[in-house]
């Protein structure tokens, strides 16, 4: 396994990761526990897999080089949104002190919460609602993700990021888009830089496209 998982620390590397810590997380995070059982033969190459719903398992490299860009020092509260089948949410336990993630489907909520359970990972919470509306009664996050497309970030996520906060999210309208990292200053979120462009599913919900 660990030569696998060494597969996908070349590929972040090659993309431009550096951050040792992002690239250790990947090293010791078996991305085969987080993907459909008929796919983990697939497992650590690194491109998108197939969920139910129409939905997709983020590239690898892709993953750490957003998460890179949260700049996690491992006191942070985290804020995911779209939990998918949990491999990114167990990279960001790693990283952070504790996360809380958002599903909007309940099926693959409760695969998510299989599989960091048998992981041992118990730092996180999966919840499953509007990742769109955020989680209001556990705000300010120090840091938010968002694994899906919008053409703005929606309020309700400016709103919950903590001041000096990151937020890293696909800019466009689901198909191509510019993967951006903001930063809450004191004027509210600023954009900062894009990371890279990419292709991700649409963010629907109540401040997100309509479903």
């Amino acid at each position: 396994m660990r030569q696998d998982a060494e597969r996908l620390v070349q590929a972040a590397l090659a993309a431009g990761v550096q951050d040792p810590r992002v690239l250790q997380a990947l090293r010791e995070v078996p991305r085969a526990a987080f993907v459909p059982a008929d796919l983990v033969g697939q497992a650590y190459l690194d491109q998108p897999l197939p969920i139910p719903h129409g939905q997709v398992t983020t590239q690898p490299s892709l993953v750490a080089r957003m998460v890179e860009a949260l700049g996690l020092a491992g006191s942070e509260k985290v804020l995911e949104v779209g939990t998918g089948y949990g491999f990114q949410t167990a990279l960001l336990a790693r990283l952070a002190r504790f996360v809380w993630s958002v599903e909007r489907w309940p099926d693959i909520a409760e695969q998510a919460r299989v599989h960091l359970a048998r992981q041992g990972i118990s730092n996180v919470a999966v919840v499953t609602g509007d990742g769109t509306e955020g989680l209001p009664e556990q705000a300010p996050f120090e840091a938010i993700i968002v694994s899906a497309a919008f053409l703005r970030v929606p309020e309700p996520l400016r709103e919950q990021l903590a001041p000096g906060g990151r937020l890293v999210q696909p800019i466009g309208s689901g198909g191509a888009e510019a993967v951006v990292l903001f930063v809450k200053g004191r004027g509210g979120l600023q954009w900062c830089r894009t990371i890279v462009g990419a292709h991700f599913v649409r963010l629907y919900g109540k401040y997100g496209f309509p479903s």
